[in-house]
């Protein structure tokens, strides 16, 4: 890893390093703020996955989270949403191609190269900071926005030993019943929807059940793609698997940064609770 930036907050630091991702078979960037707390002892940690157009920066200028994470001792990392690059395959949409990773891995071309944003989470960026900073391996989390809270969501569901928490805001719950997921999938995995279920987060918690002691999602109601997140489909499973869910609706919020600054201190406690139980 190479150290690109850090700039002194809440007592701690606020980084920005890159590394040489295999699984997506270029460089690639992530953030990560570290409380004063981790500078001597283990710490707790929580990745948060960005959203459609988002990159390893947006989280950590706008969500406002440094400080209540300064608080509770707790280390946040924060990747990029795709690969990028001038030989990355991309489209003139912001919702497919770079910017729009959706945590999964590609099986078509010409996304098949490069687009691997499952494995380089789980298989290299995971492990690469469990090892370098003061992290307890037994107390991390996982949350998201909008496709970031479809990958937080369906990753915690294919690798429960790795996380201990999962949280999302507005997250895109049942990916292959909407135009986005569509559209993504399409071009990503092809035409066979049993693959696409193998992606999608309603999906996942119909075959494996409950993992989680709760779940906390917030979703506002002025969202303009209330549509394509379906958060009853969520509930509805929960409800039919048992899995406890704290889904909270908000008049007036929208989708975007503001309605994150409005509850991340209510994710970040949420999460603090859950790995400490």
């Amino acid at each position: 890893m190479e150290l690109l930036q850090k700039n002194y907050c809440f007592g701690g630091e606020q980084r920005t390093y890159s590394l040489f991702s295999h699984a997506l078979k270029s460089e690639t960037k992530f953030s990560i703020y570290l409380p004063a707390q981790s500078i001597e002892q283990n710490c707790p940690a929580v990745f948060f996955l960005a959203g459609l157009t988002c990159n390893e920066e947006t989280f950590a200028i706008k969500a406002h989270a440094q400080k209540m994470a300064a608080t509770l001792g707790m280390i946040l990392i924060m990747p990029d949403t795709s690969p990028r690059g001038e030989d990355v395959a991309n489209e003139q949409a912001w919702d497919i191609g770079q910017g729009a990773g959706f945590y999964i891995n590609a099986q078509k071309m010409p996304w098949k190269k490069h687009f691997h944003m499952e494995s380089y989470l789980i298989d290299e960026l995971y492990p690469q900071v469990v090892e370098n900073f003061l992290i307890d391996k037994q107390k991390i989390g996982i949350m998201g926005h909008s496709m970031g809270g479809h990958g937080a969501l369906t990753l915690a569901w294919k690798y429960p030993h790795l996380f201990n928490s999962i949280s999302a805001f507005a997250p895109i719950c049942a990916a292959s019943e909407c135009a986005w997921g569509e559209k993504v999938f399409s071009a990503y995995l092809g035409e066979d929807k049993l693959e696409w279920k193998k992606n999608d987060a309603v999906a996942l918690i119909e075959n494996k059940g409950a993992l989680f002691p709760n779940i906390l999602i917030d979703q506002g109601l002025n969202d303009q793609f209330y549509e394509q997140l379906q958060p009853e489909k969520l509930k509805d499973v929960c409800e039919k698997k048992g899995q406890f869910l704290t889904l909270r609706f908000h008049d007036h919020y929208d989708h975007g940064y503001y309605f994150i600054q409005s509850f991340i201190d209510d994710h970040l406690k949420f999460h603090m609770a859950q790995i400490n139980e």
